[in-house]
C-alpha cells in the first residue's frame, strides 16, 4: 500500500474539519486489558488499561501500514498492546520493515485499489477497528491519487461495514477544504491539488465515511515531518488550520489515543505541533472537538 500522504513540509506550508453525529452515552468498565465494547448497536469503544500481557488482545487492521506513518502506527499500537494486522502490497518488503519476530504482528497483503470484496478477506473477521494510512505513490498516473484516495478509502469502509466492524480512523490532512475555507491559492493547497487533485480526492472520501454510518474518527495533520516531535499537539475543529507541520510520530500518537478515548467519535480533527502550546491531555484535546 502506498505512504501515507498528509501535507508534507514545506516552507510555505497551508494548512483545518468536524462531523455531523449525536452524541452517544458510552458506558465503560475498567478492566485490565483492551477491550471492544459496542454502545448503542453502532458504536464501539477500545479501552486500554494497566496490563499488556494478556492472552486476548483485540485487533487493529491498519493500511498502508509500511508508509512512514503507518508503520509508525504499527510501532505505537504495539507498543500499547494491541495486536495488529498490517495491510501491505509487498509482504516480503514489510517483514524487513516491520517490527520482526513480535507475535502481536500479523502482515498480510492488501491493495485498496482491488476493492471491498479482497479487502474484506485481508481485513477478515477477527479486527476490531481498521486505520487507513495510505496514500499515492507519485507517477505520471494523474488517477493515482482518486484510485488510493478516495476509491481506496471508500473500498475500506465497505469492507468494514461487510464485516461489521464498527470503528474507522482516517489519516487525512489539513487543507482538504481549503477552497471553501477561502485558502484557494494557498501555495500547498495549489500545489498537492496539481498532483491529480489530492485533496479532493481526500476530501470527497472523508464525507462518504461521514455519510457511511460507521464511528469515524478522521485525522487531519499539517506538514508531516519525520523529525522527533518538538512542540505539543495542538488540535482544533474542521476547516480552521490552514498552516503548520506535525511530526508523524505524533501523528500516529493520535491514532492510537483515538481508539483509547470515547471523546473522538464522530469527529473531525485538526492537528499542528506548537512549541508555545501548553501540554493538554488527549481526554481534553479530543473533547474539545464539537461533533457537527
Amino acid at each position: 500500500m502506498a505512504t501515507a500522504t498528509g501535507l508534507f513540509f514545506l516552507k510555505t506550508s497551508a494548512f483545518s474539519i468536524t462531523s455531523k453525529r449525536p452524541s452517544v452515552s458510552l458506558f465503560v468498565n475498567k478492566v485490565h486489558s483492551f477491550r471492544l465494547r459496542a454502545a448503542n448497536i453502532e458504536e464501539s469503544e477500545i479501552e486500554g488499561e494497566e496490563e499488556v500481557g494478556i492472552s486476548e488482545k483485540k485487533k487493529i487492521f491498519v493500511a498502508g501500514a509500511t508508509g512512514n506513518t503507518g508503520k509508525r502506527i504499527v510501532e505505537q499500537l504495539l507498543a500499547k498492546g494491541f495486536a495488529v494486522k498490517a495491510g501491505v502490497l509487498d509482504v516480503d518488503k514489510a517483514k524487513s520493515t516491520l517490527p520482526g519476530q513480535n507475535p502481536d504482528l500479523q502482515i498480510v497483503k492488501a491493495d485498496v485499489t482491488e476493492g471491498s470484496v479482497r479487502l474484506a478477506d485481508a481485513i477478515g473477521n477477527d479486527s476490531d477497528a481498521v486505520i487507513c494510512a495510505t496514500g499515492f505513490r507519485r507517477s505520471l498516473d494523474f488517477l493515482a491519487p482518486w484510485k488510493v484516495d478516495n476509491f481506496g478509502t471508500v473500498n475500506l469502509v465497505e469492507a468494514c461495514r461487510t464485516l461489521g466492524v464498527k470503528r474507522f480512523l482516517l489519516v487525512s490532512s489539513i487543507l482538504v477544504n481549503g477552497a471553501a475555507m477561502g485558502q484557494l491559492f494557498n501555495p500547498a493547497y495549489v500545489f498537492l491539488n496539481v498532483l491529480g487533485l489530492t485533496l479532493i480526492a481526500k476530501l470527497q472520501a472523508e464525507q462518504y465515511i461521514r455519510r457511511s454510518g460507521i464511528n469515524y474518527t478522521i485525522i487531519r495533520p499539517g506538514g508531516l515531518k519525520n523529525d522527533p516531535p518538538q512542540g505539543n499537539i495542538v488540535m482544533e475543529q474542521e476547516d480552521t488550520l490552514y498552516e503548520g507541520s506535525i511530526s508523524r510520530d505524533q501523528v500516529a500518537e493520535v491514532a492510537v489515543e483515538a481508539l483509547l478515548h470515547p471523546e473522538s467519535h464522530y469527529k473531525v480533527v485538526e492537528i499542528v505541533a506548537r512549541t508555545d502550546a501548553p501540554k493538554r491531555s488527549f481526554k481534553e484535546l479530543f473533547g474539545s472537538i464539537k461533533q457537527q
